[in-house]
């Protein structure tokens, strides 16, 4: 008489993804302790892709201007964060997630921002272009610098090194012979 020996079946072990459990697999593929299901469906996999930077939005862009301003108004007055922050009788913290552009400061914010900094609130929230137009006015404000500006579109590359030599020996006291 042949005997037979029992098969050995093997189990397979499984880890449950809810209650981390490691155990054999059930008849039902439930999980022994928290009845949820053993078998996880893996999400497909993906192709490698770009991670590029959130996109600025014009909030974003319109507190990195607020946050510029603020830290240079701030240092141009010699003032620390501390001191801006108790003036204004909020923590330093909050000075400096503003000059960090980390918080946007709401418009109550602002104005008592400006108070404590001693400027006019358009001050802290102007561009570059409103920058840019208050330079060219004040260059303009200069009868010299007026004229001049008048006279550079008529002259030619070489003209334009000359006079800017010329301006500059007289602006340093070089006195050049011909």
């Amino acid at each position: 008489m042949a005997t037979t020996l029992p098969s050995l079946e093997t189990r397979e072990v499984v880890r449950c993804e809810h209650c981390k459990l490691v155990q054999y697999r059930t008849n039902n593929s439930l999980c022994r302790k928290c009845h949820k299901p053993l078998d996880m469906d893996e999400p497909p996999r993906m192709a490698p892709q770009l991670v590029t930077s959130a996109p600025v939005t014009a909030s974003t862009e319109a507190g990195i201007r607020v946050a510029t301003q603020v830290r240079d108004i701030r240092r141009a007055r010699h003032m620390s964060q501390r001191q801006l922050a108790s003036r204004m009788q909020v923590p330093r913290t909050y000075i400096s997630k503003i000059e960090n552009g980390k918080a946007i400061p709401t418009l109550g914010s602002l104005e008592r921002l400006a108070a404590a900094l001693g400027v006019d609130v358009s001050q802290l929230v102007r561009d570059a272009r409103s920058r840019r137009d208050e330079e060219v006015a004040a260059i303009f404000a200069d009868p010299f610098l007026s004229e001049v500006a008048f006279y550079l579109p008529q002259l030619n590359s070489l003209q334009r090194t000359l006079f800017a030599g010329a301006v500059r020996d007289a602006a340093t006291g070089n006195r050049r012979t011909a």
